[in-house]
C-alpha cells in the first residue's frame, strides 16, 4: 500500500514535516503539509508546504530560490509525520540562517549567524514583521513592541493614533512627513496583525483578491 493511502487526510489534514540536510543530517526546518501539498512535492521533487500562518500552499524558495529538492520521504512508525532528506539550496530560514533551529535555550543565546541579506529577498515589510515575531517570542522586556504586544489597549490606541497623524500629514504636512507617518502606521499595523499571528501575506492576498473589482463591488461582497 503506497503511503498515500496510508496517511488519512481526514483525520489529519494537517502532517508535520521534519526537514534534514541530505549530506549533513542536520534538522533544518519544522512544517506542515496538506494533501495537496504532499503531491506537489512527490510529483515536482521541490518541496511544498501549507503555511498556517499564510493559509496557502507555498513552495520552499518561491520568493528566495533557496529551494528544497527531494532526495527522500520517510513516513514515521505511526503514520502521522513526515521525514525530508533534501538537498538545501541556499538557507533554510527566512532569517537567513541555514536552520531554523538557532536559539540555544539552555544558553539564551544565538547560535547560528545570518547568512543571507534578507531584506533584498523578501521586502523590508516581511523582514519586518519576522523582527515582530521575534520580539513577541522572545523573553527581553525592554522593548517598544514587546510592551505593545502585552496591552492591547496600547496597541489599539497607537494604531488609532498614527492614522489620524497620517491623515493630518497627508492634509497639511510635507511629502516627508507623509512617508514617516505612513511608516509608523505600518509598523503599528504589522504588530497588530502579529498579535494575531496573522501574515501581511495573507493582507497581500486579499488584495490581489480585489484587483479588476470595484470599490462598491467589493464593499457590497463584504456585505453578504
Amino acid at each position: 500500500m503506497s503511503e498515500i493511502l496510508k496517511l488519512d487526510w481526514q483525520k489529519n489534514p494537517l502532517l508535520p514535516v521534519i526537514v534534514q540536510d541530505n549530506n549533513t543530517n542536520e534538522v533544518l526546518m519544522l512544517a506542515y503539509m496538506n494533501e495537496e501539498a504532499y503531491k506537489l512535492t512527490k510529483n515536482s521533487g521541490f518541496a511544498h508546504y501549507f503555511s498556517r500562518s499564510k493559509q496557502r500552499i507555498w513552495k520552499k524558495g518561491e520568493s528566495s530560490n533557496h529551494t528544497q529538492e527531494i532526495v527522500d520521504i520517510l513516513l514515521d512508525c505511526d503514520s502521522d509525520t513526515i521525514l525530508l532528506k533534501v538537498k538545501q539550496n541556499g538557507v533554510a530560514c527566512h532569517t537567513g540562517r541555514k536552520s531554523c533551529f538557532f536559539t540555544s535555550l539552555k544558553s539564551e543565546r544565538t547560535v547560528l549567524e545570518k547568512e543571507v541579506n534578507t531584506d533584498a529577498i523578501y521586502g523590508i515589510v516581511d523582514t519586518l514583521y519576522h523582527t515582530i515575531l521575534e520580539r513577541k517570542n522572545s523573553v527581553e522586556t525592554n522593548s517598544w513592541t514587546k510592551k505593545l504586544l502585552s496591552d492591547k489597549e496600547l496597541l489599539k490606541s497607537k494604531i488609532t493614533e498614527e492614522a489620524k497623524e497620517l491623515c493630518d500629514a497627508v492634509e497639511n504636512e510635507s511629502d516627508e512627513n507623509v512617508i514617516y507617518e505612513a511608516a509608523d502606521l505600518l509598523y503599528h499595523s504589522l504588530v497588530g496583525l502579529a498579535s494575531r499571528d496573522i501574515s501581511p501575506d495573507r493582507v497581500k492576498q486579499e488584495l490581489s483578491r480585489r484587483f479588476g473589482m470595484s470599490g462598491i463591488e467589493e464593499k457590497n461582497s463584504r456585505e453578504k
